[in-house]
């Protein structure tokens, strides 16, 4: 396990920060619901030797959604990064939370919903891993991968982009925990 780069992890904090910005318990129990998931696979991960930054796989899956307070639209993963820069937390926490969103958000997407134009693909083990769990969470119950596919996939058209790159992630964290 590496150091985190957030602060002390702490469970509490992050439900506090959720219910200051508004969260509804509908909200709130689908974070809840990331985070178990989210620290499962990462458990699983580490078993393996893989190492991970925790403390941020933790903040994150609990904090993913917090733009969801101010927006539902694509764009709150984008929201929740600036409002936890807002904050003081650190660039690998914000990036993790901007990358969410789907299976990520390529700059030319980006540039269609009238984000800035950059890439919002999760890169690190912790952005894949916090995106990824946040797909088998629906509201607040678990589901196949399956299921979620098919709904991106009716959401956005089966050949979108990002339904590639969830595909992708399946892939990778079947290496780890298959």
């Amino acid at each position: 396990m590496r150091r985190s780069s957030e602060p002390t992890w702490s469970a509490s904090e992050a439900l506090d920060i959720l219910r200051e910005e508004g969260a509804d318990e509908w909200l709130i129990r689908h974070c809840i619901a990331v985070f178990g998931v989210s620290v499962y696979l990462a458990s699983l991960i580490m078993a393996r030797g893989r190492e991970l930054d925790m403390g941020l796989v933790m903040w994150g899956s609990l904090l993913h959604d917090l733009g969801r307070t101010r927006t539902h639209g694509p764009e709150h993963g984008y929201v929740s990064g600036q409002m936890l820069r807002e904050r003081g937390f650190g660039r690998n926490l914000v990036r993790l939370v901007e990358r969410h969103v789907g299976g990520g958000i390529d700059a030319e997407e980006a540039s269609k919903l009238g984000l800035p134009k950059r890439d919002y693909v999760p890169e690190t083990i912790e952005e894949k891993l916090v995106c990824y769990a946040d797909k088998l969470i629906a509201s607040s119950k678990v589901v196949p991968f399956e299921t979620a596919l098919r709904r991106y996939s009716k959401l956005l058209g089966r050949d979108h982009p990002g339904v590639e790159r969830m595909t992708r992630l399946h892939e990778e964290f079947g290496k780890y925990v298959g």
